[in-house]
């Protein structure tokens, strides 16, 4: 009897060479859905973070690009497509978390580190904790529900210290500041030699009774408080240094308790740019000026501190390198997640104006 199908005997009748290249054709592709990530990575000589990057949108370069995708036609990898949905809900998007926006120095760093993000293809989400251990928390833990890629974080030093200790839920690079006993990627200034090179400055001008006062929050403040004392020690000099919020109204009213209490010293340093401006509003306040009655220096070379007076004399800190610096560590820890931990330390440049002048 006629029939349209093909019965099981009509199959076995087959030609013996035709069922081995079918079930050829099924070992195969079953082979081929075997091949992993790691398959392709090995092959690439990348890492398996490079590869969902460049099999994706992710930030590499067209010459990584290129590479993942020649290994991919030399495994016949299959990409699981549930599984890069997943992988997906991870946005193209770092988190930046700095201390107090307003600062100057800060607006700077979050310049720098958008203009790194964007060349790597990246968006930013920029977040404010002034100085709040509170608000680090919130914000943090905001980042890990927003499944970010990464975060570039200048935390307090309460909670630097603290997350010196534990893990994090996503790759994460320290900016400005770090805990001494590292265990994060970081980028930081120099602060202990940069605050050094404003004492030698001073000294080298006849200043002899060098005051200082330090930011209470961060680590940077407890950085250059060292460096400002050995080298006053190392110059046979008193220290006399004073920590308070890292505030324009706190630098203003310490000051302007100096004046009112004929406590004035021959030059003052300033920890961070916010602290400086409280002391040139304190001076002007009191009808004070630089140097005449008080040589003043500090940190952040800022428009605004060419304009004041003689001009004044400041830290130049590298802002745009630290924010691209910060990038590089941030994608090296996405290609290695389990590298060692790096630190990267700029210099940062004196700034001699008038401020500074013996008067």
């Amino acid at each position: 009897m006629a029939s349209d199908g093909i019965s099981l005997l009509d199959f076995l009748a087959f030609p013996g060479f035709l069922v081995q290249v079918f079930l050829r054709t099924i070992s195969e592709t079953a082979k081929k859905m075997t091949v992993s990530i790691k398959d392709v990575a090995r092959a690439a000589g990348v890492s398996p973070a490079t590869v969902s990057r460049a099999l994706g949108t992710g930030p590499v370069s067209q010459q990584l690009r290129d590479q993942v995708a020649a290994a991919v036609r030399e495994t016949g990898y299959r990409p699981n497509l549930s599984a890069r949905r997943l992988r997906s809900q991870h946005t193209q998007t770092i988190g930046l978390i700095v201390a107090d926006i307003s600062n100057p120095f800060f607006t700077a760093v979050a310049r720098a580190v958008e203009d790194a993000a964007y060349q790597a293809g990246l968006r930013v989400i920029l977040c404010n904790t002034d100085e709040n251990p509170e608000r680090e928390a919130m914000y943090l833990k905001l980042m890990e529900e927003e499944r970010v890629t990464g975060v570039i974080f200048a935390p307090t030093r309460v909670t630097a210290e603290r997350m010196s200790r534990q893990p994090a839920p996503y790759p994460m690079v320290l900016i400005d500041r770090a805990p001494q006993g590292g265990g994060r990627d970081a980028v930081v200034l120099d602060n202990a030699a940069a605050a050094g090179l404003l004492v030698e400055h001073l000294a080298a001008q006849g200043f002899t009774r060098i005051a200082g006062l330090f930011g209470n929050a961060s680590t940077t403040g407890i950085e250059r408080h060292a460096g400002y004392q050995a080298a006053m020690r190392r110059l046979g000099l008193p220290p006399a240094e004073t920590f308070i919020a890292p505030s324009i109204a706190a630098a203003a009213a310490e000051i302007g308790g100096w004046f009112a209490r004929g406590e004035t010293p021959e030059a003052v340093i300033a920890s961070n740019g916010l602290l400086l401006l409280g002391i040139v509003r304190a001076m002007r306040a009191a009808g004070k000026t630089t140097p005449q009655d008080l040589a003043v220096a500090g940190f952040d070379n800022e428009t605004w501190t060419e304009l004041v007076g003689p001009g004044l004399t400041v830290i130049e800190q590298p802002v745009a390198e630290m924010g691209a610096s910060a990038m590089r560590l941030l994608l090296d820890r996405l290609d290695a997640p389990e590298a060692a931990t790096r630190k990267v330390v700029l210099s940062g440049r004196c700034v001699v104006r008038g401020s500074t002048a013996r008067k």
